[in-house]
This record gives C-alpha cells, structure tokens and sequence, in this order.
C-alpha cells in the first residue's frame, strides 16, 4: 500500500489526508506552514497537548469549541483563568475534559507571558530549529523525535511548561513549519518556503519515542 495517494484534483497527499474532508484541508492549507507569533504557537502547543493520547482529527473537529472555550488562546486571558473557568472548562463537553490538560494549559499561558522577557515564545520555540530536516519518503521514515525536540522540551520545562515532551514537541515543530516532513511526492512537500530545495537536509533517524 502507497503513503501517498493521488487525489482526485490530481494533487499527491499522504494516506491520513487523503479522504477525510477536514483532514485534506488541514493538509493543503495550514499543516508544515510558518507559524511565529505568540498567539498562534500558544494555540498549537496547546491543541498538541490536548492531542496527546488522541487522534488529531478529534482535536481538529473540536478547535472551534476550544477557541471558544479558551478565548481564542490568548495567552493574556487564559492565564487569569481560575477556579470558575476551571469548572467551566470541565462542564465543556466540546472540548476534552482533562483535568490536568486544562491545568496545563492555564500553567502555560502564565509561562507565556513570562518568556516575553527573553524575546517572547515565537523567539524561544524557533531557536531550537535544525540546521537540516528529514526527507522521508514513506511514514516509516518520519521521525517522532529529533534532538532539538528533545532539548526544547527540556528548555520549556525549566520555563514552567508542562506537557511539553519531545514527541509532542516534535510534532508540533512539523505542524508550524520548523522541520517539514511532508513526503517526498506530496504536493505540500517545501511549500513552507522554510525549507527550499537546495536546502541543507538530512535522511530521517530511525523514529523513537522518548515521551
């Protein structure tokens, strides 16, 4: 069976984006792309820890819910949040109801703020960028973790982070355009203008997990 199906508009997308509706547009119009700004990477390393444990599909159907819920993740906001917007958030059947996860998140709004004293979140996160990323042809060769996932999730930590571990941070580095490890014969592959043919790259490690 291929990784990469060819889609009816003539486009090569991985299997996973390939025949849900909502998935495909992820695919094709926001996943591997830049993403720098504060708001926009709370909102991701939020949603990541959310997904931790379940498919991103059901996060993705939820994110209305959760901008909803969390006040479009402004990180402002979310960190004035007490105990009644605890409950709220518990009482919230759009969102995923998890006690240390919304914790988490409130925790990591309040860590937001703090890191704008050292250039602010979109600084810190992408200073852990590679000097090369993979260039997987099938899933097999997608990595899961890399060392700067690694050294992030650790650098994050000691900032008051909490369900930053290296899968998780992995996964968000692909999904803001960090490492891109769209497949070779995907039509998204170097779309993020991030990582331009030409472009020092590296084969994929074997993927572990260390989570």
């Amino acid at each position: 069976m291929t990784d990469v199906i060819l889609g009816a508009d003539g486009l090569s997308r991985p299997r996973w984006a390939a025949t849900d509706g909502l998935l495909q547009s992820y695919y094709d119009t926001e996943w591997g792309m830049p993403i720098r700004d504060e708001q926009g990477l709370f909102e991701r390393l939020s949603l990541e820890a959310f997904q931790s444990g379940l498919s991103w599909a059901t996060i993705l159907k939820k994110r209305p819910a959760f901008r909803l819920a969390f006040r479009d993740f402004d990180p402002e906001v979310v960190a004035t949040f007490d105990d009644d917007d605890r409950a709220r958030l518990m009482a919230d059947a759009g969102i995923v109801r998890n006690r240390l996860k919304i914790d988490a998140t409130i925790d990591n709004a309040r860590a937001t703020l703090t890191l704008r004293d050292e250039g602010g979140l979109g600084a810190f996160i992408w200073s852990f960028s590679p000097s090369e990323t993979p260039r997987p042809s099938t899933f097999s060769e997608v990595p899961t973790t890399s060392t700067e996932s690694v050294a992030l999730s650790k650098a994050l930590k000691k900032k008051g982070f909490r369900f930053v571990g290296p899968t998780t941070m992995f996964a968000l580095m692909e999904a803001v355009g960090i490492v891109d490890t769209h497949l070779l014969d995907s039509h998204r592959r170097g779309s993020s203008g991030v990582w331009a043919e030409g472009s020092p790259v590296v084969s994929p490690p074997e993927s572990t997990n260390v989570e």
